[in-house]
Formats: C-alpha cells, structure tokens, sequence
C-alpha cells in the first residue's frame, strides 16, 4: 500500500514512518524542510516539498492533494497538527477519493485549542489541575495565584505557553501577550503547577469507540520539554477518561493527551487532535499506527487488549540535545553517549523508538550531526530543536483562517 505522511520534520512522523515501513507499506511525506528527520532513513522512498503548514494551511492543502493524485497514494496519512484542516475539508477529502483518519469538524473544534479543551474536559468531570481562563490583560495582571503556567490558545509547549514564579512577569506577559492580540482569541488559560510525573497518553477511535490505546511515563526530559526515556504504564482509570472523551466526542481518528500522575490520580494538563510518538507502544504490545491505518481505510479495527507495563525506550538524539540544553558542557553530552553506547543506567533493557539503527544507516546522520555539533558547542541544541516545530505547527492566524474555512 502506497501512505503519504501529512508531515516529514517530527518525532511522531519519524516513528509511524518505521512501523508502516516494516509493516511492508511504501511510505512517501510531505514537509518542507529539505533537512527533515525523514530524510534519513531507508524506511521513506521519497520527501515531496510542500508550504510549510502554520504559514497556510490551506495552501498546504493544495500541495498535498496535488501530490496525493500524482502519485496515486491509498492513503493520506495525518501525524501532525494537518489534521485540522484535514477535518475542515473532510467533504471535499471524501469527494475526491482521499482515504484518511479525521474526527468531525465540529468534534475537533472542542478539543483543538486549549480554551476549547479545559470546557470541555470540565463539562466531562474529567480532573484537571486548578485553573481559570482570563479574557482580558488586566485580569492576567490582577491575577495573583503564583507560580503558574499561562497558556495561550493555540500554540506549542515552546510558543505558546509561559511558566511565570512573579507576579511581575504576570504584568509583563500581559503587555506583550495584549500588544500581540493573543487575547482576541478569546483569553488565556492559567494553570496552577502540580506535583507528580507527566504521562503520555495515545489512543485511536473508529467512530467513537476506543480501538487501541497507551499511556507511558516521561522518565527523563529531553531537549525543550520532550521525552527522552519513556516507561509504558497501565492506567485503566486513564482509559476511561479517553473512552468519556472520544465517546462523547464521536471522535474518529487518533486522540492524545498529556496529563500529571499525582498521588490522587491523572490531571489533565493538555489535549492533542493526533497521534504522538507511538514507538513505546509498539514495544509494549500496542500497535497504534496499525489501528490508524485501518480507520483511515474505514474498516473497523479489532479492540486491541492494554499493553505490557514496565516497557522501557529511548530517543537518544533528544537525550544528547537535552545534555546540551539543561548541563551547556561538553562533559554531560559525552557521557550521555557513552551511557547510551554502553546500555547502562537508563538505557540499559530500554529500546530505541526514535532512531532503530538496524539496517538502516541513514538514521545515523541525525545523531550523529547533533553529537557532534553539541560536543564542539553545546549551545547547538538551539539550531537542531528549533525549525522542526515551525514546519507543522498551527498558529492563531492560520486556525482562524480555517475555522472561517476560508485560504488566508
């Protein structure tokens, strides 16, 4: 079967690009970056360049379904924020003989921005941390519960969201936050911290029945808040919250979320319209991408049972990008290598889900080009995290745009 990844530059796509290779598919994606982390693997035949997709969503669109019918794919395969105007288009998709994995429009909207997501998570009693939604800059500057985190609507972990420990930063992001116009999106959304260990949750839904899902530990932090070691858990009160979710949602496709394990149970902290970074859940037992696909192509996959816990993995490139950013000295990147080459501390029974090196050479580039650039300068890790993101994230002004379900 011929899949065309909606998107080439992240972790997310790197991984479901191995599990469809292996599984003996042809694997094609889109991206604009002519350095994406797809390139360098033997896993994707071909990279096809296209706009980059927060730019303009619907000028990436055109791309893609241009590539889609020349190259008479079966499969439009969505690993990133695509999936929102995906969804838009899905009559026009399903006019045109697209086989993708999309929720409805309207079920994507209550979960698609931050604002969206915390109404409807209380609306379901689905725990979160304390929180409120300030419309206004001078609430966010009266604002007096700190520490906190403050969210914009739309926006990455790295963009979009500002972890303040003084009020007078709450007056000061609120300046620059007012001048920008992030409140004419309806406000922002301030959290309270909470104590405990972040999970990672992916689950697939073929209308509105939850057909596989994981959840796994963040272990270590890698570079810029990702996850570096990851150990799979079982949570059946997370899948509950995800069974409510998507159920209620009518939710067809992939659905992920963030959450903090706490002494008193899961706080949900952020909701993803998408699949994350399934390679833990392949090593547990848990096929997420196989399960996608098989929405994709409308047939009903078989429930898959809840995965093996204790499954241990690794993406050593984050883990060597992280030594970077959080130590700044060549020491910590070497002995982050060292650590990974010699299968000890955290890598020692732990799989490699980002970059499997088995016969596959190509994946060496990458890791290698950023332990080589970090041990001659760490301060590099900047250049290797910060252009993926940009390739596929959604801004305001592009979310607006296809809400209004009109090109830019």
């Amino acid at each position: 079967m011929r899949v065309l990844l909606t998107d080439g530059s992240g972790l997310t796509s790197r991984q479901v690009a191995t599990r469809l290779s292996i599984s003996g598919h042809v694997v094609e994606v889109l991206t604009p970056d002519p350095l994406a982390l797809t390139r360098f693997t033997r896993h994707v035949r071909r990279t096809h360049r296209v706009p980059p997709y927060g730019a303009d969503p619907f000028a990436w669109l055109e791309a893609a379904l241009g590539v889609y019918k020349a190259g008479h794919f079966d499969v439009l395969f969505p690993t990133q924020e695509q999936v929102a105007v995906l969804a838009r288009s899905e009559d026009r998709l399903r006019s045109l003989g697209v086989a993708t994995a999309v929720p409805s429009f309207d079920a994507l909207v209550r979960v698609q921005d931050k604002l969206a997501a915390f109404a409807t998570l209380g609306a379901l009693d689905i725990p979160q941390p304390r929180a409120a939604v300030l419309t206004t800059p001078d609430e966010l500057t009266r604002w007096e519960s700190v520490p906190a985190f403050v969210k914009t609507p739309i926006g990455t972990a790295t963009t979009g969201v500002r972890f303040v420990t003084e009020q007078a930063e709450l007056s000061t992001l609120a300046s620059v936050w007012g001048d920008a116009g992030v409140f004419s999106d309806g406000g922002v959304l301030v959290q309270s911290p909470v104590e405990g260990q972040l999970i990672m949750v992916q689950s697939v839904f073929f209308e509105g029945r939850m057909v596989a899902s994981h959840a796994n530990l963040r272990v270590r932090e890698g570079v810029s808040g990702s996850a570096s070691h990851k150990e799979g858990v079982d949570l059946p009160d997370v899948r509950e919250h995800l069974t409510l979710l998507g159920g209620r949602l009518g939710w067809h496709g992939a659905l992920s979320a963030d959450a903090i394990l706490t002494d008193r149970g899961p706080l949900y902290i952020d909701i993803n319209p998408r699949l994350v970074e399934p390679g833990n859940a392949w090593q547990a037992g848990v096929d997420l991408v196989g399960a996608l696909l098989e929405v994709a192509l409308g047939r009903s996959p078989v429930v898959q049972p809840p995965a093996r816990a204790g499954v241990a993995t690794h993406q050593l490139l984050l883990a060597v990008l992280g030594a970077a950013q959080h130590r700044q000295t060549r020491k910590a990147v070497s002995a982050e290598l060292v650590s990974a080459a010699l299968h000890r501390a955290t890598y020692r029974d732990s799989f490699e889900e980002l970059t499997p090196m088995r016969r596959d050479l190509r994946t060496v580039v990458p890791v290698a080009a950023a332990s080589l650039a970090t041990l001659t300068r760490p301060a590099t890790w900047r250049w290797f995290s910060s252009g993926a993101v940009a390739n596929y994230a959604l801004t305001p002004q592009a979310w607006r745009s296809i809400v209004a379900g009109l090109p830019r």
